[in-house]
């Protein structure tokens, strides 16, 4: 017994050394704007007070603020009018300040340092969601892009969402059959027609599809555009629900909701 706890004291003693070299060689620094820090994977208190984080009251279909609490499911003027292809949305904040820093240095400059964080988040701002979910689908890159990039930024946040909650994540359940322009600068109906058609499970995913309750898991939910069309992808092999969990919503392009 003497000796398991002498091994264990060793061990622990090893491990804060080797956590306090680690520190030396890559000292830890607000993800954001890289000012030194106490622990890694964490912003300073000046960029985490500038994240507008989306809180409740929702619309329980777009997922955005809404202006107050009539109490129940709320469904915002803008999803009855239009309502997306998929059930539910939920995102950690709007993309902005160092919310939209963050998401570019993921997708364009290889910073994977903040999925740690990123999954928490995502946790958390979609727990309603996540609760009864089958499985986390990332949405995917095309062929040319992911070479070029090398990564899929939503694969490693499903997969960090999957590791945080147990449920399982599938990289490969949906796949682009063609290429589409790029999405920046289109107006809401050109993104609508640039992704249509442009997503489809593969034969071999059907099974574990049909019948599933689908999370699609994105970085940026802009128009909704191409959420809505993975989900149409989905939910033609079966799925008997797709929400969809992104770390940040462009708020302003989507309709106001009132």
């Amino acid at each position: 017994m003497l000796e398991e706890d002498s091994r264990g004291k060793t061990g622990t003693i090893l491990r804060r050394a080797a956590s306090a070299l680690a520190d030396l060689l890559v000292p830890p620094l607000c993800l954001a704007c890289h000012v030194p820090l106490a622990s890694h994977h964490a912003l300073c208190p000046s960029c985490w007070g500038q994240i507008d984080f989306i809180r409740p009251p929702l619309c329980d279909r777009l997922g955005l603020p809404m202006p107050f609490d009539v109490g129940g499911t709320m469904v915002s003027a803008a999803a009855a009018a239009a309502p997306p292809e998929y059930d539910r949305a939920r995102a950690v904040a709007r993309f902005e300040g160092p919310m939209r820093a963050l998401v570019h240095d993921l997708k364009f400059h290889d910073r994977h340092d903040g999925v740690r964080l990123f999954g928490r988040w995502l946790q958390q701002a979609g727990a309603e969601i996540l609760q009864d979910a089958d499985l986390l689908v990332p949405v995917p890159l095309a062929r040319a892009r992911l070479l070029n990039r090398r990564f899929n930024q939503s694969a490693l946040l499903a997969l960090e969402v999957s590791r945080l909650t147990g449920i399982p994540a599938d990289p490969f359940a949906l796949r682009r059959i063609r290429r589409t322009l790029s999405q920046v600068g289109l107006s809401p109906e050109q993104r609508r027609k640039n992704v249509r058609g442009a997503f489809t499970v593969p034969e071999g995913r059907k099974p574990r599809i049909r019948g599933a309750h689908v999370v699609l898991i994105d970085d940026v939910i802009t128009t909704g555009a191409t959420a809505g069309a993975c989900a149409m992808a989905l939910k033609r092999a079966g799925a008997a629900r797709v929400d969809v969990l992104a770390l940040a919503l462009v708020a302003e392009a989507l309709p106001v909701a009132v």
